[in-house]
């Protein structure tokens, strides 16, 4: 089956393998790709027979499968965009994390391209299970690609002929689920700070013993701090998807700022070089934290600085 990939961020490659694994011809394109930045994804990309496009019409122009996988925000952007080369009765499976409104667009695109367009609404962590991730279907044409899909090898179950109704499930559940990677790192970073942790934990551990907290932890740090900027767009739509729903999205779109400021500190290399085998991968969150507090330190060392240099009318030499 021909298969267009759009985004070849980590989901994007994941799919590629297995999908190229199970002999398909997969082309992909990506914003990235053109730039000197994107030769690990063109390097990738050769080593596993993806054919790179340079545009994304000219990625889907052959397709029979098409499947988006690209930054929430992007979302509509990119049905449009492929919609230019989209073949008719294509199925298009949108694979973004953005809300029902989003994808009633998108599928506005699709649809009036000829194409069938097919909300998905990914429910977990896509790298451990790769392309059997828990995937909701949803749109007049569900139904018509749940055989196509697990002939491929994904692992979809359809949750509404209704558009939006998968991506308001997915939404939802993003509240509490990046809220919670927010939370912790909030929470622990400071407790860190004020050396109360042990004491935390421990009443965390009573009141949810089922949880291992340190493993969790550690976990959160680690995927905020590789997928921050990603998670911090989701975290914009579920909160565009809870004002749909009439009210104020405080939590989602406090978790939006808390997950994109932690891309931020990634950005500026505070934990480590992203090309470093030890970026992100301690076992221990302590690890983490800590760097956060020592460039927090840093920042409030500076600022009481020119303070100082103000009040008294000296400058650093």
């Amino acid at each position: 089956m021909n298969i267009a990939l759009i985004g070849y961020g980590e989901v994007g490659r994941i799919l590629a393998e297995d999908l190229r694994a199970g002999g398909h011809p997969v082309t992909a394109f990506d914003l990235k790709l053109p730039s000197r930045a994107a030769e690990p994804l063109r390097a990738h990309a050769a080593a596993h027979g993806v054919t790179t496009a340079d545009s994304h019409a000219g990625a889907v122009r052959n397709a029979e499968l098409v499947v988006s996988a690209v930054t929430a925000s992007q979302t509509t952007a990119a049905a449009e965009a492929c919609a230019r080369g989209l073949p008719r009765g294509a199925f298009f499976l949108d694979f973004n994390s953005a809300s029902p409104g989003a994808k009633v667009r998108a599928a506005e695109h699709v649809s009036r391209a000829g194409a069938r367009y097919v909300e998905g609404a990914v429910m977990t962590s896509v790298p451990p299970h790769r392309i059997r991730v828990p995937l909701l279907l949803g749109g007049p044409h569900a139904e018509e690609i749940l055989p196509v899909l697990r002939e491929l090898g994904f692992s979809p179950e359809v949750a509404s002929p209704r558009l939006g109704v998968a991506s308001a499930t997915k939404m939802c559940r993003s509240v509490i689920i990046k809220g919670l990677e927010a939370l912790v790192i909030e929470s622990f970073t400071a407790a860190r700070r004020h050396g109360v942790e042990g004491a935390v934990l421990a009443s965390l551990r009573e009141t949810f013993p089922g949880l291992d907290w340190e493993k969790q932890a550690s976990y959160f740090f680690q995927r905020v701090v590789e997928h921050g900027r990603r998670r911090g767009e989701e975290m914009r739509e579920a909160a565009v998807t809870v004002a749909e729903a009439g009210l104020e999205p405080w939590s989602a779109s406090a978790t939006a700022e808390r997950q994109t400021w932690m891309s931020s500190l990634a950005e500026a290399g505070i934990f480590g070089a992203r090309d470093d085998a030890a970026f992100a991968r301690s076992p221990d969150w302590r690890t983490e934290a800590d760097r956060i507090l020592e460039h927090l330190g840093a920042q409030m060392g500076g600022a009481a600085g020119a303070a100082a240099e103000s009040a008294t009318g000296t400058r650093r030499g």
